[in-house]
């Protein structure tokens, strides 16, 4: 661990895992069948970092699967020992159709050995963004959930977001984005933005970047700079495009998954306090053929600096 007068080092990844369908498309295989390769990626990816994971599309059975699937294979890694500190993953979010367990959630997971939650709460992407609600012209009810952590060590605190924008209205992710800056505002301005150090949004916004979603969330004046920008394109390692699909769906590959970095408080400089050192698109599917998600993970390493 390093000291926080260096910064602190930081992995953040986010996927849309699928959500676990009974009527699969073609080319997509049952979630029982790619649970256990999205969680060797979750694991691999997360396993000697300090790291959040953002996860979209998660049925209530996903989560218990992959909360319970990270806690397994953290207590067996070669190098435990029973006197360790407690490395457990635990998460924050809920369904979105109800704010308990009934459809998709936007997780996000955190070992609480490293960060202790203070707040969080989960925003409905619509006109009345306290209950659970359908916006505008979206075709599903959408969330962002929210949480400020303080890293037990440092005491640097992070204001962390993940979020799944709609998949076909068009305003519904224009105005879900103009909500998101506003609560971004409001932990700036309110209790936490005497502490909030630094600012992440992860996640899906179903908008490329010439779309209304990603062109409201990196507009002039806003807090959130697209991470994939703050790394020379040689210097980024995998693929480009998030959303392959299972290979049969007729559509383009695109970019529709993102991490943003935001400052903590408004300032004339804007400086951003973080600094990234890497960013990575990772593959989806190996050689036995098998897609772990029809969207590729997205993630990045950066050190919030003191």
């Amino acid at each position: 661990m390093k000291s926080a007068t260096t910064g602190i080092p930081l992995r953040i990844l986010t996927h849309n895992i699928r959500y676990a369908t009974s009527s699969p498309f073609k080319g997509e295989r049952p979630w029982e069948e790619r649970a256990p390769r999205l969680l060797q990626e979750l694991f691999y990816n997360t396993c000697n970092q300090d790291a959040f994971i953002c996860l979209q599309e998660v049925l209530h059975n996903q989560l218990i699967d992959v909360l319970s699937g990270l806690n397994s294979r953290e207590s067996t890694t070669p190098d435990s020992e029973p006197e360790d500190t407690n490395r457990s993953w635990a998460y924050i979010g809920v369904g979105r159709d109800d704010g308990y367990k009934a459809g998709e959630y936007s997780p996000i997971f955190y070992r609480p050995s490293t960060w202790e939650l203070r707040h969080w709460e989960t925003v409905w992407l619509s006109e009345t963004p306290d209950i659970p609600s359908k916006g505008w012209d979206a075709a599903s009810i959408r969330i962002v959930t929210i949480g400020v952590f303080t890293h037990h060590i440092s005491r640097r605190t992070v204001l962390a977001m993940s979020t799944h924008l709609d998949d076909q209205g068009s305003r519904s992710r224009f105005e879900a984005a103009h909500i998101i800056l506003r609560k971004i505002d409001e932990y700036r301005n309110g209790p936490f933005g005497k502490i909030i150090s630094g600012i992440f949004l992860a996640g899906d916004l179903n908008s490329e970047e010439t779309q209304e979603a990603y062109s409201v969330l990196t507009a002039p004046g806003s807090p959130l700079v697209d991470t994939a920008n703050l790394v020379k394109s040689g210097d980024r390692y995998g693929n480009y495009t998030t959303w392959t699909g299972f290979g049969y769906e007729g559509q383009d590959p695109s970019r529709i998954d993102y991490i943003f970095l935001g400052a903590a408080a408004r300032s004339a400089s804007r400086a951003l306090p973080w600094r990234v050192g890497g960013y990575a698109v990772l593959a989806n599917r190996f050689d036995d053929g098998v897609f772990n998600s029809d969207h590729r993970a997205v993630v990045v390493d950066a050190i919030l600096r003191s």
